[in-house]
């Protein structure tokens, strides 16, 4: 799910939105800004009392994140940010540990701010200005594992001429003589036919949106026609950045930004289906896929987590950490319950490259979709470490 790894339903619509919209969150950070910053003295800081009565639903995160940390592979992501490895893996062990250790949420919360720094995101104006944050999922879409004249858009497994770096980094694709150049664009490779006929064809879907919406999430279930289902992960991507199909829409006035949803646009593409291919093919970037069991995986390449797994720019922002949120949801939001809760950096947002953005995952499904596409909030995410004192102390209790 790295394009999410899995960007994903909702950035059809939310980064379309969001362009709209001032402050600008897409907006990079300036060169050499940090992407965390310190509270300053006397500004409120949130309150975690409330992440000791549901630990239960964290647990898991947690426990993916210190297997991703006692992997010697993580090592190479770090110092990032200044926080070093250690600091990193030990803080989501003693937070976990706390969780246990704590009789109620006010000592939970008392003893959090004893032992950890609280960091908040730089924000899209790298003043600590704010995060929006949008939601992508798992969508269920129909296909076949046959071609036939109703299901005829492929869904690719990863070419062997493309070059990932060790760490996932996509290098390009190699040529002949042993050089690597970038790999070819969406409509390059969709023009030229490049992949078909290499046995890289792994399951078919019925139009060129469900397999694009595939692309933005970087997974989906496919519901073959006996009734069964099949689900596929991210496996690479081509290199090139992702476009906001949402957003070309509503740039050239197709569908106004107040209107602008996944299913505005399944509307406008079924009356349009020739524009709303030169509109796909505007995104330059292309996902692969493999099959997969069980629950997709983020960039950490450990199962996601819906409502507690996060998406961001891991170019900023530390892998595996801890990451309260705070969204500024109307409480009548039907995704308000996702919101103001600890989560854990797991994934990374395949067009996400800012202090200003970040994605929840939602699930899997028709209702995750939904709500993904009904998650576009502004808010802040802080980042807690270990204080330094704390890092490599003995446990206590």
């Amino acid at each position: 799910m790295k394009f999410s790894t899995i960007a994903r339903c909702a950035l059809l619509v939310a980064l379309g939105a969001a362009a709209c919209q001032t402050p600008d969150y897409g907006r990079p950070l300036p060169p050499g800004a940090p992407a965390l910053l310190p509270l300053k003295k006397g500004e409120v800081r949130p309150r975690f009392a409330s992440t000791w009565y549901d630990r239960e639903e964290l647990y898991p995160a947690l426990d993916r994140s210190i297997e991703w940390f006692d992997r010697p592979s993580s090592q190479r992501h770090f110092p990032i940010e200044g926080i070093t490895h250690e600091q990193a893996r030990a803080s989501v062990r003693r937070f976990r540990d706390l969780l246990v250790q704590s009789r109620d949420g006010d000592e939970f919360d008392s003893r959090v701010i004893q032992e950890f720094v609280i960091l908040k995101s730089a924000g899209w104006n790298a003043k600590g200005g704010g995060v929006l944050f949008t939601g992508y999922c798992t969508p269920i879409l129909d296909g076949s594992m046959t071609a036939d004249a109703t299901y005829r858009h492929p869904l690719y497994a990863l070419p062997p001429d493309l070059v990932k770096a060790k760490d996932g980094e996509i290098l390009g694709q190699k040529q002949a003589d042993g050089s690597i150049r970038p790999y070819p664009t969406r409509a390059a490779i969709e023009a030229s036919g490049m992949l078909k006929g290499k046995n890289l064809e792994l399951v078919y879907l019925r139009d060129p949106l469900d397999a694009f919406i595939a692309h933005v999430n970087g997974s989906a279930v496919i519901r073959l026609p006996d009734g069964t289902e099949k689900k596929f992960g991210y496996h690479g991507k081509n290199g090139r950045e992702y476009r906001s199909l949402g957003k070309a829409l509503v740039r050239d006035k197709h569908i106004p930004a107040k209107d602008i949803s996944l299913a505005a646009i399944r509307a406008w593409g079924e009356k349009n289906p020739d524009l709303l291919q030169k509109y796909i093919e505007e995104d330059d970037s292309f996902v692969f896929f493999l099959p997969i069991d069980g629950t997709p995986k983020g960039s950490l390449n450990v199962d996601v987590e819906p409502g507690r797994t996060l998406a961001t720019d891991k170019a900023l922002f530390p892998r595996g950490g801890l990451v309260y949120v705070d969204v500024k949801a109307p409480a009548k939001a039907q995704t308000a319950y996702i919101y103001d809760r600890m989560m854990v950096d797991q994934d990374t947002g395949g067009a996400i490259r800012t202090a200003g953005r970040a994605d929840i995952y939602i699930g899997i499904g028709d209702e995750a979709e939904q709500i993904a596409g009904a998650t576009k909030y502004p808010g802040q995410m802080y980042y807690l470490f270990l204080k330094p004192q704390y890092v490599g102390a003995p446990p206590q209790n």
